[in-house]
């Protein structure tokens, strides 16, 4: 049994499709289905049942998966551990969306890049849903998302903070300073508003229609930064992110709306797929955002051990 083959084999139960597991690997079709067939003549079993286009694990092919998985996983450790230098030299390919992107990655990634200057990072944006999708796919190392709570045997969580939404305003608004506002009077003010995909504004539209209420913005961006521009120039209201807007309400800046029974959290969270080799460069990122050692993690989970942050808890607390 080569290396090579069990490679190819996870290659192609992750994306589901010999063509697209060629195309990454840099095979033929052929050498791909070629490898796979010596790699079931040698076990005596079938992995992938081949039914037209579609490609999927064998009852013993998905049990296969996760010995073969692991087998790789160590021998790169192995490698990485007598090959590692005391400079990070890697890439690194990380998904977030765009609220993050604007309030946390400057810092962030300013700091990294001042540590260690030769890894080379690249940043997607996208939707939560659609993070996950391209991480699932190996396109991207891990993603750090603002959403509700992700509870999966699937991903491995190297980071989880609580974060409270807010109504804002600038400080000459009429409801700043104002306590008790009723929900039924926020929803009538002027809205500037995230698109509708954004995790908090789908959790708020959700709640809202829960109570027979609406709210129909009269600018929906995806620029945070362009709303809290807005928002200090005294043009409406919106609905943010407590951490995106903090130096601007220290700054007596923007105004936190008092909201009468109202209170919403979403969960800042870097997840990685655990099948996925945690790099130096990796768990650095990780210690530097505030969040545990991929590999300590990972090990827990494969224990199966449960942590008090996957403990069920209903998203939006207090609503």
């Amino acid at each position: 049994m080569e290396l090579r083959e069990m490679i190819t084999f996870l290659e192609v139960a992750r994306q589901r499709s010999f063509s697209r597991a060629a195309k990454n690997l840099g095979y033929s079709q052929a050498a791909v289905t070629i490898q796979i067939k010596q790699l079931e003549a040698e076990l005596g079993v079938y992995l992938f049942d081949r039914i037209g286009k579609q490609t999927t694990m064998t009852h013993q092919g998905v049990i296969f998966y996760e010995y073969a998985a692991g087998i790789v996983r160590d021998l790169e450790m192995a490698r990485q551990a007598v090959a590692q230098t005391g400079e990070l030299t890697g890439e690194l390919c990380v998904g977030t969306v765009e609220s993050i992107c604007a309030a946390i990655f400057p810092e962030l990634l300013q700091t990294y890049h001042r540590l260690h200057p030769k890894v080379n990072i690249r940043v997607i944006l996208d939707t939560p849903e659609n993070l996950l999708k391209r991480m699932d796919q190996n396109t991207l190392d891990f993603v750090y998302l603002l959403d509700k709570r992700v509870c999966s045997g699937t991903w491995v969580k190297a980071l989880e903070e609580a974060e409270n939404v807010r109504f804002l305003a600038g400080v000459a608004h009429p409801l700043a300073g104002k306590r008790g506002i009723r929900l039924e009077e926020m929803v009538h003010q002027s809205f500037l508003l995230t698109e509708k995909d954004v995790s908090y504004r789908l959790i708020l539209d959700q709640f809202l229609a829960s109570q027979g209420l609406e709210i129909t913005p009269f600018l929906e961006i995806g620029n945070t930064d362009y709303i809290i521009r807005q928002l200090i120039l005294q043009e409406g209201v919106s609905f943010l992110p407590e951490f995106t807007v903090h130096a601007e309400v220290s700054e007596g800046k923007l105004a936190v709306l008092d909201v009468k029974d109202f209170h919403m959290q979403v969960w800042r969270q870097i997840l990685y797929h655990k099948d996925k080799w945690v790099t130096r460069e990796m768990e650095e990122f990780f210690r530097l955002a505030g969040g545990t050692d991929g590999r300590a993690e990972a090990e827990k989970t494969h224990k199966g051990k449960e942590s008090s942050i996957h403990k069920k808890q209903k998203v939006g607390a207090g609503l």
